[in-house]
């Protein structure tokens, strides 16, 4: 069986998130000369890709992309094929944090502003005692300090490396910069340190098992409509790509 499924030309992991787990437990116990991608791919990220040749090049790239949004799971069932599940970055993130309490995993942290990473990562401490933080930086910062981080996470060599610098600025900061990191598996988490922190509220469970947490999270922030302009578009050509 086909581990991926393409999807306007983006190749979806069909893993759960445990067996994605599975996957990442892997890479984080292998020597690696750069780390393992993943990138947890909305339908933003897959028209972005669609336009954009460079984004398109750091997806073909990474080393596994999990579909995280409910229009990526609509689509998988048009073409006959659906996908078990979404595996978001915020929930693969609590998911990793827990087991790597359990295991002394290393993390460090990038992203979000000052007061928000360094609330992320006080909470993170506190929740989960025996994870090591590798350290930590907002996600501001000049093209001096840009290479002083690369620097910091050379020292570190953390397990997991944390974006937050959005999609897809995660995704190319990590691209940028995968020959000279030393981290074990890095992926972009969006805004999930804003939700660590408490700086944002997640949607309701109720609202998630409705698959309906990107309505929720516009309501909250209608700033965000100018970005759910790409849902309608990608449904269009996902379901016209069904049969490809």
């Amino acid at each position: 069986m086909s581990k991926t499924l393409h999807i306007l030309g983006v190749p979806f992991s069909t893993r759960t998130m445990n067996e994605t787990i599975e996957e990442l437990k892997l890479a984080v116990g292998e020597r690696r000369s750069k780390p393992f991608h993943l990138i947890t791919a909305n339908p933003e990220i897959v028209m972005k890709a669609q336009d954009d040749a460079s984004l398109r090049q750091i997806v073909n790239d990474a080393d596994m992309i999990t579909p995280d949004g409910i229009g990526i799971i609509m689509a998988s069932r048009w073409k006959g094929a659906p996908l078990p599940e979404r595996v978001t970055g915020y929930e693969l993130l609590l998911k990793l944090l827990e087991l790597g309490d359990a295991k002394g995993w290393s993390f460090y942290f990038l992203g979000a502003d000052e007061a928000t990473n360094e609330k992320a990562v006080s909470t993170i401490r506190s929740k989960y005692p025996n994870v090591r933080i590798a350290g930590r930086h907002n996600g501001f910062f000049s093209p001096e300090d840009e290479q002083r981080i690369v620097a910091e996470v050379q020292a570190a060599e953390p397990d997991f490396l944390i974006v937050a610098l959005g999609a897809p600025g995660a995704e190319r900061w990590i691209y940028k910069h995968k020959p000279e990191l030393k981290a074990k598996v890095a992926f972009g988490v969006g805004g999930s340190l804003d939700v660590i922190a408490g700086k944002v509220k997640r949607a309701p469970v109720i609202w998630q098992r409705l698959n309906l947490e990107w309505l929720y999270r516009l309501l909250a922030q209608p700033s965000r409509w100018r970005r759910q302009l790409a849902l309608p578009v990608f449904a269009v050509k996902a379901f016209r790509d069904r049969s490809k």
